[in-house]
């Protein structure tokens, strides 16, 4: 029973983090739109739409994370109920493949981080570098949000191995 107890607490704690994404989405959008009524200069103009596009796609991230967590918590009850083992051998598998995908984002969000850069440097138009700004800003918030999100499923999942021990004893 004391799994289900840590892996609600997890999943809970992860929908607080994506509220994290669903706030910076909402302030992107805030952005966009303040750019657009109160823009006056041509850079000023160009946030409009990288800053909409980002807004939108972290809100995206946030709900659909959010969503699926809350969705999971109630999974994880009855999981466990139906069989103890196998949830905890599913929830393993599952946070394995979780923190493979972490590896590939924390190889590509900085390579992506560097692209904004350059673009920002060699394309000096103010729609270039109203998009590499934003970029920057959203992988940014991405690659902090994640980072945490990262250390969390790390501990879950010693939990799950920990639970799994005990188990098969």
């Amino acid at each position: 029973m004391e799994i289900l107890k840590i892996a609600t607490d997890w999943a809970k704690a992860e929908m607080f983090s994506t509220s994290f994404f669903i706030l910076s989405g909402l302030l992107f959008v805030a952005a966009g739109i303040g750019f657009w009524q109160l823009g006056k200069t041509d850079i000023a103009k160009a946030y409009v739409i990288p800053m909409l596009v980002a807004g939108i796609l972290v809100l995206v991230i946030g709900f659909g994370l959010f969503f699926n967590n809350k969705y999971r918590v109630t999974k994880f009850e009855k999981d466990y109920h139906m069989d103890a083992p196998a949830f905890v051998q599913s929830e393993i598998e599952r946070v394995d493949a979780t923190l493979n995908e972490y590896k590939t984002v924390f190889r590509v969000i900085p390579i992506l981080i560097i692209a904004a850069a350059l673009v920002i440097i060699f394309l000096n138009t103010p729609l270039w570098r109203a998009i590499g700004v934003t970029a920057i800003t959203m992988l940014v918030i991405l690659m902090l949000v994640d980072g945490t999100a990262w250390d969390r499923i790390k501990e879950y999942k010693e939990q799950l191995v920990l639970v799994k021990s005990k188990l098969e004893l």
